[in-house]
């Protein structure tokens, strides 16, 4: 089983150091997230709360990604990096490919995208971009980025994009590993089609058997059963040894301890993110390599 730190909502200015905490106390990553902007009146509803009430405010910093992983990646040797989610369809595929791609190369190819399809309509309409065409803007962008990943020239006519004869450099070493999140039925269909992994939104641990069976389906519908794919965790309940233990089971590959913003409040040290990882670690990490 392995684990990854959440950092979002954190004090950005505590980024480096808690990274370089999350590689020595033997965490597999740390993972951000991603929202271009939080609008002064928002009316979308939160998909993952009964309520529709979203767990983010207009007070939740939320640094550019690859700033944040390029320099999260500087201070760290070991550690892997991924974005919970980065909202694929809001942006252009030639931009996301070449930061990635980037990333990808400098950090060693410690970097994995991890994209969904987004929730909130208010910052598509702020960037100009179609809400309601999103899942098929990232479908789109899935197809392509590969190609532009692998340093060659690339032509291509799309519903969305078009471009011909373009070629991205420097280009990583291999194409960007990919893991998608959202639990609809096309989401989860894009996942097992165009990604190596998955992550989830926070669930349950009664959920997990059968979600990792409702995966494990459309995989082998999709001929794809045999290839390695990563499920990436976050459960609803405390962390739990006997629980983490049977998950792997299952067949779950990864979990995450949560942002410190839920295990302190607001406002914490770095000391006491610190012991919170080093007491994760203690308990878990090491328990269950």
């Amino acid at each position: 089983m392995k684990f990854w730190q959440m950092v979002p909502y954190m004090e950005p200015e505590q980024l480096l150091d808690v990274a370089r905490i999350a590689e020595e106390v033997g965490f597999e990553g740390v993972m951000g997230a991603d929202h271009l902007l939080y609008p002064r009146v928002l009316h979308s509803p939160y998909p993952y709360t009964p309520d529709g009430e979203s767990p983010i405010d207009s007070e939740s910093p939320y640094p550019d990604p690859w700033v944040m992983t390029a320099m999260m990646a500087a201070v760290t040797t070991r550690l892997k990096f991924s974005t919970s989610i980065y909202i694929l369809p809001l942006r252009h595929p030639l931009e996301v490919a070449k930061a990635t791609g980037t990333l990808s190369l400098l950090s060693n190819g410690r970097f994995i995208l991890g994209a969904g399809a987004g929730w909130m309509k208010e910052e598509f309409d702020a960037a100009g971009v179609d809400f309601h065409t999103r899942g098929r803007r990232m479908n789109e962008m899935l197809e392509v980025m590969p190609a532009l990943w692998s340093g060659d020239w690339v032509d291509h006519d799309g519903e969305f994009f078009q471009f011909d004869g373009v070629r991205l450099l420097p280009a990583p070493p291999s194409p960007v590993p990919v893991f998608i999140g959202g639990s609809s039925a096309p989401a989860l269909r894009r996942t097992v089609k165009y990604g190596s992994g998955f992550i989830g939104h926070g669930n349950h641990p009664d959920e997990v058997a059968p979600l990792l069976r409702k995966i494990r389906a459309l995989r082998d519908e999709q001929g794809v059963a045999e290839q390695p794919f990563e499920t990436v965790l976050g459960l609803t309940t405390p962390p739990d040894y006997d629980t983490f233990r049977r998950l792997a089971d299952e067949g779950m590959t990864a979990s995450v301890n949560y942002p410190f913003s839920m295990i302190l409040g607001g406002g914490s040290t770095l000391d006491e993110k610190r012991r919170v990882m080093e007491s994760f670690a203690e308990n878990f990490i090491v328990k269950l390599a």
